[in-house]
């Protein structure tokens, strides 16, 4: 375990490497500067300002100082918000978006597998056949286009909850936006769940419970779940990725301060920096959370050892 450890964390640099010389590149290559406005700036102004933040030197010698900084802690500032550095902006939108993202990741787990354990033990009945066509419905329709139609429903015509905005951190302003994330997730855990256990139900030593007289609640939950999980654990490694990613919209939509409205503010602005920090901290959190499930592995299935 302990070698496994090791070389999992020595991966993890590379991968992060990658990751950064290919954002720090690639938002380069997008039209336009930060320093871009409807108010042309006078050239020696903007000379001044390019020289301030070090954007008059090379590429290559601007990523090896942002290097440099980032093994100390610093993101360095944002170009929009002057006032405020990029870790300061990250640590003001995390919480919030960590509360959305997690609200989204454990309900999407607990009802996909309730959805898809369903479906399996009533297999190829009209409950299984509903639970199936819902998620594939989850799994066809984008969140963004999800979350309009959420708010067009339940906060235009029904008037039940908040149509947007924090709300002071109120739970009835995150239903919504939670919900709108977590319908993708749930279809694909439902199906994930369903398929697995449909399988697990079949084995040889679930048949020996049942021949014992095990009542099937118990047979469920003692024998059958847990290594029914398996291929769930191991997609929450991309569940992760793909509910960062869609809170970038789900943000932006329902009008949350989050990580994922600076993002896309800092992206419309050529907030270098911003940009850069978000896109480094979310693959700090991607790649920290796929080492996690790995590890859960050793637990959920005591086959699985890590040499």
């Amino acid at each position: 375990m302990l070698n496994y450890f090791v070389r999992r964390i020595l991966g993890i640099i590379p991968t992060l490497f990658v990751l950064m010389a290919l954002a720090f590149f690639l938002i380069r290559l997008a039209p336009g500067g930060p320093f871009d406005s409807e108010k042309v700036l006078l050239p020696e102004i903007e000379a001044n300002l390019r020289a301030a933040y070090h954007l008059d030197e090379p590429l290559y010698q601007q990523f090896a100082r942002y290097l440099g900084n980032l093994l100390q802690g610093d993101f360095g500032p944002s170009f929009q918000y002057r006032d405020l550095t990029v870790t300061e902006l990250i640590m003001t939108g995390f919480p919030i978006s960590l509360r959305l993202g997690a609200g989204a990741m454990v309900f999407a787990v607990i009802f996909g597998v309730l959805a898809g354990s369903v479906a399996a033990l009533w297999q190829n009945s009209r409950t299984d056949y509903f639970v199936m066509v819902i998620s594939m419905t989850g799994i066809s329709v984008p969140s963004f286009v999800m979350a309009p139609l959420l708010v067009l429903v339940f906060a235009v015509y029904l008037g039940w909850l908040p149509a947007g905005g924090l709300g002071g951190g109120s739970l009835r302003n995150m239903v919504l936006p939670v919900v709108a994330l977590a319908l993708p997730q749930i279809a694909y855990i439902a199906r994930l769940t369903r398929g697995s256990l449909i399988e697990i139900l079949r084995s040889n030593f679930i048949r020996t419970a049942k021949a014992q007289g095990l009542p099937m609640g118990k047979i469920l939950l003692v024998h059958a779940l847990k290594p029914a999980l398996l291929p769930v654990v191991s997609y929450l490694g991309p569940a992760t990725a793909a509910i960062i990613t869609g809170s970038v919209v789900i943000e932006q939509i329902f009008g949350i301060p989050g990580l994922g409205r600076f993002f896309v503010q800092g992206a419309l602005n050529r907030d270098y920096t911003l940009v850069m920090g978000i896109v480094v901290f979310y693959g700090v959190l991607i790649v920290v959370f796929n080492f996690l499930v790995d590890l859960a592995y050793a637990w959920l299935d005591p086959k699985v050892r890590y040499g």
